[in-house]
């Protein structure tokens, strides 16, 4: 019997905050706190008013609710106290849980033994983490049409067919002096082929899943007084960055959040890029050239261009900067000023070019549909199909290639054992997505990952 955990499960410092408690004990030390007003008992998955009583002494009015098991989050029964949100209260409730009997519970220990007692997937478990930390609209619809099982129900369909594809071959194997029919070699090599082909899209679908869980770097460069902090400061909203008419105020990166519906970015304004004998700003430009390069992998750089000068041999710099980046924004800034730049000459070298006044606030808009366009996160899938972790793609990857090579082996008239092997491994890998054959220190690495009280 695993013994009965408890946790805050809301953020500190709220109006309300929700104590939880998971296991066999749960209405057992539910009961010996909280009376409901007016007497009885709780009402199995009615939320109760009532008393909260710690040591003889009345510290709050909450609402209650016990679930009865199976039919609860983690499998278990649980129960949940509602108290006003201050620190003293429910510290002492989860103290007097301790007391009778209940331990803290560890991160991601309710998620857990929901997977363990088979309520829900490792995928959809994931996917429970990534709806906490969801930091857009979108990347909480994601998660929640990842929690709905569309996408876990096909990758046991996909092992279902493998298995049943791989015992037809074993029983060959086995019985060769039984009249059982060899499959039709090219039908399963086409049905290997469409598998393969979905998972290598949904592994595809990494960068776009990350860039929706954890937001894109996104290096603003430039240089000297091209308009980068200003930029920054428009695109906030506020005044971030320090912004002067003297070159190379700008010495460090400065790193902010921005969210632009779909889109988070993490912004970073970077020192000026030019050839300097000072020493601190030597440093601020090796470290904006290494934003530039973490950015132009993985996230988007803004390049920006003072438009009312003429090119300079820095904004050529810039340019050569920018250059093997994937994702690049020409912004010609001071647009309210009377234009200067050779636009054709930055349009040979950038695909995407949004003239702009940040210090007017003209054309943020364009820029902010610029970026969503360029980076793919306005077109999402409402199956949850898109891959957010580097673990689900890695396996993926496996899976395919495990695909690959049983269908090249089928095709070239290989044994039956040869094909069979690879794809129990993609059968393996498949059940490691899930959960059905994963590793104990993965799950464990997955989980401690996770909030305590989730």
């Amino acid at each position: 019997m695993a013994q009965t955990i408890a946790a805050l499960s809301t953020a500190p410092g709220g109006a309300i905050g929700i104590v939880r408690i998971s296991g066999d004990c749960a209405a057992q030390y539910l009961n010996a706190l909280f009376t409901p007003v007016g007497g009885g008992e709780l009402v199995p998955r009615m939320l109760t008013y009532g008393t909260l009583t710690v040591h003889d002494r009345q510290i709050d009015r909450p609402m209650a609710v016990f679930f009865p098991a199976p039919a609860t989050y983690t499998g278990e029964p649980m129960a949940e106290i509602h108290c006003h949100g201050a620190s003293a209260v429910l510290q002492a409730t989860l103290a007097a849980l301790f007391e009778l009997g209940a331990r803290q519970a560890e991160p991601g220990e309710f998620t857990r033994r929901a997977f363990v007692n088979g309520k829900m997937d490792l995928f959809a478990a994931e996917a429970v983490n990534d709806l906490v930390c969801a930091q857009s609209e979108q990347a909480a619809a994601l998660a929640t049409a990842q929690l709905g099982g569309h996408i876990s129900a096909a990758f046991s369909d996909m092992r279902q067919t493998l298995i049943g594809v791989c015992a037809q071959f074993l029983a060959v194997i086995d019985y060769p002096d039984e009249d059982i029919d060899d499959l039709p070699r090219e039908q399963i090599a086409r049905t290997l082929t469409d598998m393969r082909s979905r998972l290598t899209e949904l592994r595809d679908s990494y960068e776009r899943g990350r860039a929706l869980r954890e937001g894109l770097p996104c290096a603003i460069i430039g240089r000297p007084n091209a308009g980068k902090s200003t930029l920054l400061n428009a695109l906030l909203g506020y005044d971030r960055a320090i912004v002067t008419d003297i070159a190379g105020t700008t010495r460090d990166t400065v790193e902010e959040t921005l969210h632009l519906g779909a889109l988070v970015l993490r912004l970073q304004d970077t020192a000026g890029l030019r050839d300097t004998d000072d020493p601190v700003e030597q440093i601020g430009v090796s470290r904006a050239r290494d934003a530039v390069a973490r950015a132009g992998q993985q996230g988007v750089v803004l390049a920006v261009f003072d438009g009312s000068r003429p090119l300079t041999q820095e904004d050529r710099m810039v340019m050569q900067a920018a250059r093997d980046a994937q994702r690049v924004v020409a912004v010609l800034s001071k647009a309210d000023l009377p234009q200067a730049i050779a636009v054709d000459e930055i349009k040979q070298m950038f695909d995407y070019v949004v003239p702009l006044s940040a210090k007017k606030r003209e054309g943020l808009e364009r820029l902010t549909q610029t970026l969503t366009t360029l980076t793919g996160v306005h077109d999402l899938p409402q199956d949850g199909g898109l891959i957010t972790n580097i673990r689900q793609a890695e396996i993926l990857s496996h899976t395919a290639r495990h695909l690959e090579q049983a269908e090249q082996q089928l095709l070239a008239g290989f044994s039956p054992d040869a094909v069979v092997y690879d794809m129990e491994q993609a059968i393996a890998c498949l059940g490691e997505l899930t959960g059905q054959s994963v590793q104990a220190d993965i799950v464990d690495h997955i989980f401690a990952h996770f909030c305590v009280g989730k």
